[in-house]
């Protein structure tokens, strides 16, 4: 069963390689793919909604629409975000400026860009955060920030 499971974000020596080939050889959409723990271990469904806005890649498109040093980047992020949430013991996504109260401890409703926010403002451009039934789970997207 364990070697069915993809690069770790959070191992010590992760394999980046591994998770850019297997998205760039997939018409799946990378909202999709992040949900596919073949692709990738250990990325839940808040996770995937939020490193996608704020890596600003649009959910539907094919993961092989997407550049070698792009994907990259995700990883990247995915990294600092899981390593981030184990040390503190909860998820928070969001950056100081982007809170409605930016110093102290982020509160829960200032702690995601737009996991669990369909229909409220986007924090970043303050469009309304969309939602839809992607992999099995509600995925939650900005229409103009991730276009």
């Amino acid at each position: 069963m364990l070697a069915r499971l993809g690069p770790d974000p959070l191992r010590r020596r992760p394999d980046v390689g591994a998770f850019v080939a297997r998205v760039l050889r997939s018409r799946a959409p990378i909202g999709t793919m992040l949900m596919d723990q073949a692709v990738v271990a250990g990325v839940g469904n808040v996770y995937r909604a939020e490193v996608l806005v704020r890596q600003r890649l649009d959910p539907f498109r094919a993961g092989r629409d997407h550049g070698t040093a792009t994907l990259e980047r995700l990883w990247d992020d995915l990294v600092v975000l899981l390593r981030a949430g184990v040390r503190a013991g909860r998820i928070v996504t969001t950056l100081p400026d982007d809170r409605e109260r930016p110093s102290g401890r982020p509160r829960r409703v200032d702690s995601h860009y737009v996991y669990g926010r369909a229909g409220l403002p986007c924090r970043v451009c303050g469009t309304a955060v969309l939602d839809a039934l992607v992999a099995a789970r509600r995925l939650f997207w900005c229409p103009v920030c991730q276009a």
